[in-house]
């Protein structure tokens, strides 16, 4: 069976899963897709079981051509960004599982509400499903005129197996001697909040003894707080970020705006407890608040502040246990169970078909 993936920005974390799909030889796996990101500016090196295709090496009727040529058993489109993407999808509806991924919340902009009317004669005449990460976007799907029975849940997972290893290896450092460092990781850009988080970590080592770092990996246009507890380590590709996992003890994201968020579902699955601003969506899978990690209110200093004083003034053992129920739930979500409901859903059209 023939498996297309119409994506626009890849990232490892999709790659592992398409990996795992393509370990069973009974489906091939082709993937469309855009170039990299300048802000996130991953280097990938693709299994050579996966057909890979440049985006911008196709206009619309090429496209069509290939996907003509490809004679996929299943779709899945990422968002509606792309119009060639949308119009080569409609063309098979009616005959394979033909799937959009987006994670947006519902937040009843009226944007979204315009969306919603018009769904019905739009998207909902292209796709028959929709894949989407989580509880927080399921709201959306139903707006979008999706039933619940067309609503999958799970489409990013992190390479578990790969940040599982990590857990495994760390645990008994990290257990002789807690590394008392907060870490975060994703770009500099004002909805990340890390110039607020950085802000607000200065004016705790100003105010308390504490020998808590913070480290921060990434890159972007965003100001950069400098301080001696305060590290920036740049962009740092995904396999060379071990020893910055060996070494740090508490993840943290406090963007104001965050549909997901692959890297807590990543820090998790090694082990970390885990800071989240409740715009976080990945915190809904990923932090169950005082049993692995907490939850602030998005976009307010106090009470990350307040959070972030609570979770640096934690005995190493409750650190350590925290860690532990993260990898714990981390496992609900895997490349596994992935690449399962693409082979569920794709054998179920086929049985109807045939």
């Amino acid at each position: 069976m023939n498996i297309l993936f119409l994506y626009t920005e890849l990232a490892g974390y999709f790659l592992a899963c398409v990996n795992k799909l393509a370990e069973d030889t009974e489906y091939k796996v082709h993937v469309v897709r855009w170039p990299v990101n300048n802000e996130a500016p991953f280097t990938f090196s693709f299994d050579q079981r996966l057909s890979v295709y440049d985006r911008f090496d196709y206009d619309a009727s090429s496209l069509e051509k290939l996907i003509e040529k490809i004679h996929p058993d299943f779709i899945y489109c990422s968002g509606w960004i792309d119009r060639d993407y949308l119009k080569v999808a409609g063309k098979y509806t009616k005959r394979i599982p033909v799937v959009v991924g987006f994670d947006n919340h519902w937040k009843g902009s009226l944007k979204q509400h315009i969306a919603s009317l018009i769904s019905p004669f739009t998207l909902k005449r292209i796709f028959n499903h929709c894949w989407v990460p989580g509880e927080p976007q399921v709201d959306y799907a139903l707006k979008m005129g999706f039933h619940s029975s067309q609503i999958i849940q799970g489409f990013y997972s992190a390479d578990v197996d790969h940040f599982s290893a990590i857990y495994h290896h760390n645990k008994e450092l990290k257990a002789r001697r807690y590394p008392h460092r907060l870490v975060y990781s994703g770009r500099y850009v004002p909805y990340k909040w890390v110039k607020e988080l950085c802000e607000v970590f200065y004016e705790l080592k100003t105010e308390h003894q504490s020998d808590w770092e913070l480290w921060c990996l990434g890159t972007g246009p965003e100001e950069k707080i400098r301080h001696e507890s305060i590290r920036h380590l740049g962009f740092v590709q995904p396999e060379q970020q071990a020893d910055i996992l060996r070494d740090t003890g508490i993840f943290i994201l406090p963007s104001t705006s965050e549909p997901w968020g692959v890297v807590v579902h990543e820090y998790a699955a090694a082990g970390f407890p885990l800071i989240c601003s409740s715009a976080v969506g990945a915190a809904s899978a990923f932090v169950k608040e005082g049993q692995n990690g907490f939850i602030f209110k998005a976009g307010d200093r106090e009470h990350l502040k307040q959070t972030l004083l609570n979770a640096m003034n934690l005995e190493d053992d409750k650190l350590l246990r925290m860690g532990d129920r993260s990898h714990e739930l981390a496992q609900s979500v895997t490349p596994e169970s992935w690449a399962f409901k693409v082979k569920q859903l794709t054998q179920s059209f086929h049985h109807v078909r045939n």
